[in-house]
């Protein structure tokens, strides 16, 4: 059995009691980063083995954990923050599963773009999900792609990347869509702006922004 399970995006009480049993049950979990994880796992007094289960090793490794696990192993796929797969590692493990007959149990729980597009006040009865944007090739074509999009979209964005992104979206959007920006989900200092991409933008660049980001963008209006 393979469980994907979402760990907290930033405060620790934000994990599930039945996560909680599954990470202290399974024989063996699987980490983004085990130093990371490690944190959470002390926390909550859990020592069940870990092993790095990362982008830069999972092509090579997904379908040797897959066959232990048919064979028998019980594993945790766990990311840094929220849930595996979701612009995380883990897809491949789960393909290979899937393809072995392995059962796969994904554990509901925290994902960071959920509270951000709630916050947003922008229309949450469809949304398109796209993740990072490519940082280089493809970039130009996406933004053409997203300015046509009729659903509000999620896009992750680094601190250091935002003010551009911003302003390519204005760029390609127009300068008065609206738009938030949330950051640092759940933790201290967590905080949402909400206004134009050029506003946000201007805002940003006066005070420059720190962690994880969750940019949400309102959709092309329909007429």
């Amino acid at each position: 059995m393979l469980y994907v399970v979402p760990t907290p995006v930033g405060n620790l009480e934000d994990i599930t009691f039945r996560a909680l049993r599954v990470l202290k049950e399974v024989d063996l979990i699987l980490a983004e980063d085990t130093r990371t994880s490690s944190v959470l796992l002390k926390h909550y007094d859990i020592h069940t083995p870990l092993k790095s289960h990362h982008k830069f090793n999972e092509h090579e490794t997904s379908d040797d954990m897959a066959t232990r696990i048919a064979a028998g192993m019980t594993v945790a796929l766990i990311s840094d923050a929220g849930t595996p797969c979701i612009s995380d590692p883990g897809f491949m493990l789960v393909r290979a599963c899937v393809e072995k007959g392995v059962e796969v149990q994904c554990l509901p729980g925290a994902t960071a773009f959920v509270p951000a597009l709630v916050n947003s006040g922008l229309p949450n009865d469809r949304f398109y999900f796209e993740g990072f944007l490519p940082q280089k090739k493809g970039r130009q074509t996406r933004l053409k792609i997203l300015a046509e999009q009729t659903h509000t979209m999620i896009i992750y964005e680094s601190p250091f990347r935002l003010v551009k992104t911003l302003e390519q979206l204005a760029e390609f959007m127009g300068d008065e869509r609206r738009a938030s920006v949330s950051r640092e989900i759940s933790k201290l200092h967590e905080d949402t702006q909400r206004g134009t991409l050029l506003e946000l933008a201007a805002h940003y660049k006066q005070t420059p922004p720190k962690g994880e980001i969750v940019l949400i963008v309102e959709g092309k209006c329909e007429k």
